[in-house]
């Protein structure tokens, strides 16, 4: 709840200080549904929130595990090319069955906090380019809450091709904690979008969000396809189903989201 209740006063104060703007606005762009994320921001005196249900599913020898989550992201625009981020995965319950014993834990994930630039706008063969920085902090509930600050940077780079396709393409790198201490892993993405109208647009993608050696718990993958809708220009929903590409991803997960930006 506490989650809910800070993302709900950062909205409505920052919404409050927003002047109004008289002239059209683009579209919404929202880093929703997919992993990699946006090379633009959102624009000075803009808010937007980018909100979800995914559920999660992992199976293994020992037993499966089902996670029901609400991720969400308030992107705020400080100025023309720079963003302030906070994200959560929000309201979290996780479902475990192993060796025929059930449990169920409950509670709210990490925070992360961050900034983002957009660094390039698109030039002939040079894309749009924009950098992510953020650090995830440990202020979840004792289930899901991480060790210690863990930061991470990003840079996605977008091409416009012909026919209406877009290109992402999103390396990074991350620090994490386990019992062996402090770690760096990799992360990488590719998304291959494509405009049907002014309204829709679908996707496909390759997600690693964590490229790590086995002792780190090894590499995640996931295979991905979704899509989005405009309600309006200032409005998205969307879905996307992703299949895990190995046994250290979970085998399946959908989500469901809303984005609204003022």
């Amino acid at each position: 709840m506490k989650h809910t209740l800070i993302f709900s006063a950062l909205t409505l104060a920052c919404a409050a200080g927003a002047h109004a703007q008289d002239q059209d606005r683009d579209n919404i762009e929202a880093d929703r549904p997919d992993f990699v994320e946006s090379s633009k921001v959102v624009g000075k005196g803009r808010v937007q929130l980018e909100t979800s249900l995914l559920w999660e599913r992992e199976r293994a020898e020992e037993g499966r595990e089902r996670t029901l989550s609400t991720p969400t992201l308030l992107r705020i625009g400080v100025a023309e090319t720079l963003e302030l981020r906070v994200e959560t995965e929000g309201r979290m319950i996780r479902h475990t069955t192993e060796d025929g014993r059930r449990m169920t834990e409950a509670g709210y994930g990490d925070t992360s906090v961050g900034v983002s630039w957009h660094a390039l706008d698109a030039e002939g063969s040079r894309p749009s380019v924009g950098v992510h920085l953020a650090a995830e902090l440990d202020s979840g509930s004792r289930a899901f809450r991480g060790e210690g600050v863990r930061p991470s940077l990003r840079v996605a780079g977008e091409w416009e091709l012909p026919n209406e396709v877009t290109l992402g393409v999103m390396p990074g790198i991350g620090i994490d904690r386990d019992e062996g201490g402090r770690y760096r892993y990799g992360i990488f993405g590719i998304v291959a979008e494509k405009e049907f109208g002014e309204r829709l647009r679908g996707l496909v993608e390759v997600a690693l969000p964590r490229i790590a050696r086995g002792k780190h718990g090894g590499t995640e993958a996931s295979f991905d396809i979704g899509a989005a809708y405009l309600l309006s220009k200032d409005v998205q929903v969307d879905a996307m189903l992703s299949r895990g590409l190995n046994s250290r991803s979970p085998d399946v997960a959908f989500t469901i989201g809303l984005s609204i930006r003022r």
